[in-house]
């Protein structure tokens, strides 16, 4: 498999970019193929100074870099040569399996949906987070902030997308769906919860258990925890508030431990035709090297080919 990681993307690249390289290479025997797009004069001396063997890397020389606070449309048609639009080349074009960056977004996002396309039968794409559980175990929350707005069928169809992608990757067999709401019976919320509960519940292709409400999030209720962008932001958001404050105060418990994001790498667009993986802006090594493994499972598992299928008629 071929692994492409945009390597001048992010606050700290590409230096951390290149320490979750050697992480990732020390704990695979058998790695990917890592395509790097970046600046090969300055990528060239990292990768030696970190010791990373040649035989499992390819430089893509990129002459351009995308800034983290440029518009993302015009800087993609402005920089045709920058590591995130060679990356996407390379992505559409089937030199690489899976693109990675922890750079600008919303150029990520145009890449995704314009030159990789949502698949056929899916409406809009989504993006999730992963949510740590009382009991140890993980669920996934989506939308976290891609679609703010969204109908009914949006929702039925994030959660056919994370049911595929906690099954596939998080290993749950028969993931439970859930509607975040603000009252467990049906009929309760805003209009558009009240529209989406038929669906869910008439959707053969998920196990839909009814509504959740907020208190439900943390706890072993749902694997799947479906919501319109708006929403699942501001639990997303409060999530990372909340390591970050206890981190600050030196608050240490293995629970508090599992929101750090690093620990999951970044986020990948679920519903668009190949797997595109986007990072936060401060990634890390630890977040860099979870990025790589976390495509690498996609690819492994087929998950783009079996979300595909979900949606033929």
């Amino acid at each position: 498999m071929n692994i492409g990681l945009d390597m001048m993307g992010g606050d700290f690249a590409p230096l951390e970019a290149v320490k979750g390289l050697r992480l990732y290479l020390s704990d695979h025997s058998a790695p990917a193929n890592l395509f790097l797009f970046g600046d090969e004069q300055v990528l060239k001396p990292l990768l030696k100074e970190q010791g990373i063997p040649e035989n499992h890397i390819t430089i893509v020389h990129a002459s351009q870099v995308i800034g983290m606070h440029e518009h993302p449309t015009k800087a993609l048609k402005d920089k045709p040569g920058s590591s995130i639009s060679l990356g996407f080349k390379a992505l559409a074009t089937g030199v690489i399996d899976a693109f990675i960056s922890a750079g600008n977004t919303g150029a990520m996002m145009i890449g995704a949906l314009y030159s990789i396309k949502a698949m056929e039968g899916v409406l809009r794409p989504t993006i999730s987070t992963i949510i740590p559980k009382e009991n140890g175990h993980a669920g996934l929350l989506l939308d976290v902030g891609l679609n703010a707005d969204c109908k009914p069928e949006n929702l039925s169809q994030f959660a056919v997308l994370g049911s595929l992608y906690a099954k596939h990757i998080l290993d749950i067999e028969n993931p439970r769906v859930g509607l975040l709401n603000l009252g467990e019976e049906e009929g309760k919320g805003n209009i558009l919860a009240q529209a989406t509960y038929p669906l869910l519940r008439d959707n053969s292709a998920i196990n839909f258990i009814g509504n959740i409400e907020g208190r439900d999030i943390l706890v072993d209720k749902a694997d799947v925890m479906v919501c319109e962008g708006f929403t699942g932001n501001v639990v997303l958001k409060m999530a990372e508030s909340m390591y970050e404050i206890t981190h600050r105060k030196n608050i240490r418990h293995e629970y508090l431990d599992r929101f750090n994001f690093e620990n999951y790498g970044g986020t990948p667009v679920l519903g668009v035709a190949k797997p595109v993986i986007i990072g936060h802006g401060i990634s890390q090594e630890t977040a860099f090297k979870n990025m790589v493994v976390l495509a690498a499972k996609i690819i492994q598992t087929d998950l783009m080919e079996k979300m595909k299928k979900s949606f033929m008629i």
